[in-house]
């Protein structure tokens, strides 16, 4: 696919990733960052991409992908508790934040525990070493013993149960 093909089927893509964005964060803001952290990582890949051919399954995955990475960049966001019924405290907020996105970020730190608990204890540990400690795919499989593309395909059915476990809780 052409720079110029992209640019003509972008405005249909972001409008994909701002929907999945909303759903997920439910607010406008966060909605824009998933939006273009998305196209941005689309664009990366444009050269790969086949010309004439849908993309919005594509969109709405990479969108998925960057409102966990949004997550975990934030310092509110996983601080998973590795012991099943455990509570754990919140980060500490940051001093400028607004009580507005104080509770927010409290929201979805708890949102965050609670569908991540839902996980049977094979995915939390991979999902937690994955997304939460940000560990490489083979640094995984040498601490557990699991083939990649394992790992792969269970961190990602985790993630998947994740955000629809975060979505239920947020409506």
């Amino acid at each position: 696919m052409t720079q110029e093909e992209f640019e003509h089927i972008a405005p249909t893509l972001r409008e994909l990733m701002l929907s999945v964005g909303r759903s997920f964060f439910g607010n406008d803001d966060d909605a824009e960052d998933v939006a273009q952290e998305g196209l941005v990582a689309l664009l990366r890949y444009v050269d790969k991409m086949e010309s004439g051919v849908r993309h919005d399954a594509l969109a709405i995955r990479v969108a998925k992908h960057c409102c966990m990475d949004i997550v975990r960049k934030r310092k509110t966001s996983l601080f998973v508790s590795k012991k099943k019924n455990e509570e754990t405290a919140p980060p500490d907020w940051d001093v400028g934040a607004s009580p507005h996105e104080v509770l927010e970020a409290k929201e979805l730190h708890d949102a965050v525990n609670k569908a991540v608990q839902h996980l049977k204890p094979s995915e939390r540990r991979l999902f937690e070493l994955r997304q939460i400690e940000g560990l490489e795919l083979d640094d995984i499989a040498k601490q557990t013993n699991i083939a990649k593309p394992s790992i792969k395909s269970i961190v990602s059915a985790a993630r998947k149960k994740v955000f629809e476990e975060i979505k239920k809780l947020r409506t």
